[in-house]
């Protein structure tokens, strides 16, 4: 059995834990877990690919999201390579309320824009490091061995959003923390409110839905 710990600086920028009730659903839900998260590293690598296209003046930071949109795309295609092995179609997913509302909450102007969505970046990686260490010690060896070897990308990814956000954006330090604790809240809020439905980021699961017909019986 694999064994992860949450990195201390992931653990300590984060207001709440990941709920064992989640865990618990997530083993039970395991080829939907995987099915949602290779749907979450297209999205991550298409949120630095439109960094890109939005900021394509701020040469050193397309620099980085051009490579960091090339390892998520790295991370899709492993997990896609495992669904294809238990027989599980990849299909998109639409936006989980996680990921919806922490959109909802990115501004319009600049600079409020681009730091919301470096800062919404950061959490979300943070998160995705947070629900790999929890979930390992429970996964079979196979993918919990695969989740332990993401672990470290994602702490990393997380030190590198918050770090483009302090370097990027020119805000007044009280106003960069103001805004971060703000969000900050309405994550921890998400993770720990009762959600109907089943994703990587998802809540407190509010029943026991069956697992999905779409998905081969025994896959977990």
């Amino acid at each position: 059995m694999a064994v992860a710990s949450v990195p201390e600086t992931v653990a300590d920028f984060l207001d709440t834990h990941t709920p064992p009730e989640w865990v618990a659903e997530a083993c039970r839900r395991l080829p939907e877990l995987l099915h949602d998260h290779a749907n979450c590293e297209l999205k991550a690598a298409s949120t630095a690919l439109g960094i890109i296209y939005r900021y394509p003046d701020r040469a050193l930071l397309a620099h980085r999201m051009s490579r960091l949109a090339r390892e998520e795309l790295r991370h899709f295609e492993q997990v896609r390579k495992m669904l294809s092995e238990m027989s599980i179609p990849f299909e998109h997913l639409s936006a989980s309320r996680y990921a919806g509302t922490l959109r909802r909450e990115v501004r319009d102007r600049e600079p409020q824009r681009l730091l919301d969505l470096l800062l919404v970046g950061a959490l979300i990686e943070a998160r995705s490091c947070e629900r790999f260490a929890a979930l390992v010690p429970h996964l079979p060896n196979e993918i919990g061995n695969f989740y332990a070897g993401l672990l470290a990308s994602e702490a990393r990814h997380f030190e590198q959003y918050l770090a483009f956000a302090r370097e990027e954006c020119d805000v007044d330090d009280d106003v960069f923390e103001e805004r971060l604790a703000k969000l900050k809240k309405i994550e921890a809020d998400l993770i720990s409110a009762p959600d109907s439905q089943f994703r990587f980021h998802s809540g407190v699961p509010s029943s026991r839905e069956p697992a999905s017909d779409h998905f081969p019986v025994g896959a977990d």
